[in-house]
């Protein structure tokens, strides 16, 4: 693992996530931003005094050296955002599978570059894209694929929070400071902190190619660079619609991601803080309300579940079945199986995403002209 050390929020997630399906453990690391909380971290973490490192540029080149049954598999990269396109090109350089945290880097550019090196290098490459490892959402996007909400018309995504109502930044918090920086966020505030998250799980779900967008971006909260809330329409290959808003300045909100799509024939519609269960209507005016439990649930969403149904599942286990399904992808790969189809986000997820927050920014910075994607 790279960051995630003392007093931050993401690491402690990715390392129980990748703990619950018992086949990885964290054994070496560079967990924070200096040699000394780096090592320290790694002391409470109580990594192997020879595998805890002081930068991540050491852990790779003595890694490297080990031989090949005894050295890392993977990289869990969980630094600020501007970090992630360089240390994800040294770990695919180094010929080291990555688990990287969202976003996967902070510009089109960078993405193409990685793209490239993965390509040549054979290395797998996951973006944490949590939202996509709960069953019921598996569960929606298979639905999607069968055809049984018919051709989707209409899709409705909100990802809303208040913790970012007030000016928390000039507090010292360490979330909210990075995330309103520009130097280490990127060009997007709410629409890449938590807007790149709604678009992926709508892309997910429908599986729909955007075609066009237009955006209205606010920084809502007096001497922001980076906009706090986001608006955003688009239009999709087909000719579907969609409506997305992200925001993080709705007092009472928490952590509010809904996703609804309309049919010609049906609607589905989730949310992620009661993310057990999945509402589908149907044409006819009947509703169902589908739940781990149904024994009509698509493989790909039954063969999620880690817990029994009636033991709620949520965002620990979402994230540890992206985690188990790179181990599967690894597995397969050294076994040659060619056919292996991963099932978490990929690289071209993470490209997207950039390409998202880079198109909605031009458009709010156009006055909301409709721009192609």
């Amino acid at each position: 693992m790279i960051g995630g050390g003392h007093g931050a929020f993401i690491g402690p997630i990715h390392r129980i996530a990748a703990a619950l399906h018992g086949q990885w453990q964290i054994v070496a690391g560079a967990l924070s931003s200096t040699p000394d909380k780096s090592l320290a971290s790694g002391r409470e973490l109580l990594l192997a005094p020879d595998r805890n490192y002081p930068t991540w540029r050491d852990m790779l080149a003595a890694e490297s050296q080990r031989p090949p049954a005894d050295r890392i598999a993977a990289v869990s990269i969980v630094t600020p955002n501007s970090s992630h396109f360089e240390i994800a090109l040294a770990c695919v350089h180094a010929g080291f599978h990555v688990i990287c945290d969202k976003p996967m880097v902070t510009t089109s550019d960078q993405a193409s570059t990685l793209i490239d090196a993965v390509h040549k290098s054979g290395t797998l490459f996951a973006v944490t894209y949590n939202y996509t490892g709960y069953p019921m959402v598996k569960q929606a996007a298979a639905m999607v694929r069968a055809g049984e909400l018919g051709d989707i018309r209409k899709v409705f995504v909100e990802y809303h929070q208040g913790w970012l109502a007030t000016k928390l930044e000039e507090t010292g918090h360490k979330q909210a400071s990075w995330r309103q920086d520009a130097a280490l966020a990127g060009a997007g505030g709410a629409i890449g902190d938590i807007g790149t998250h709604a678009e992926n799980l709508l892309s997910t779900v429908t599986g729909l190619t955007i075609e066009s967008l237009c955006a209205d971006l606010t920084s809502f909260v007096s001497g922001r660079t980076l906009d706090d809330d986001a608006s955003v329409l688009m239009r999709f290959k087909g000719g579907a619609k969609a409506v997305l808003t992200a925001t993080q300045i709705a007092i009472g909100e928490q952590n509010n991601l809904t996703l609804r799509v309309h049919g010609t024939t049906g609607s589905i519609a989730w949310k992620q803080e009661e993310p057990n269960t999945l509402t589908w209507h149907h044409s006819d005016g009947s509703t169902r309300i589908l739940s781990r439990a149904a024994a009509m649930l698509h493989p790909t969403a039954a063969n999620s579940s880690l817990l029994p149904p009636g033991h709620p599942e949520g965002f620990l286990e979402a994230f540890a079945n992206i985690y188990r399904s790179v181990a599967a992808a690894i597995y397969a790969q050294r076994a040659g199986n060619a056919s292996h189809t991963p099932d978490f986000p990929t690289i071209p997820d993470g490209a997207r995403s950039i390409r998202f927050v880079e198109r909605v920014v031009e458009s709010h910075r156009a006055g909301g002209k409709w721009l192609p994607f």
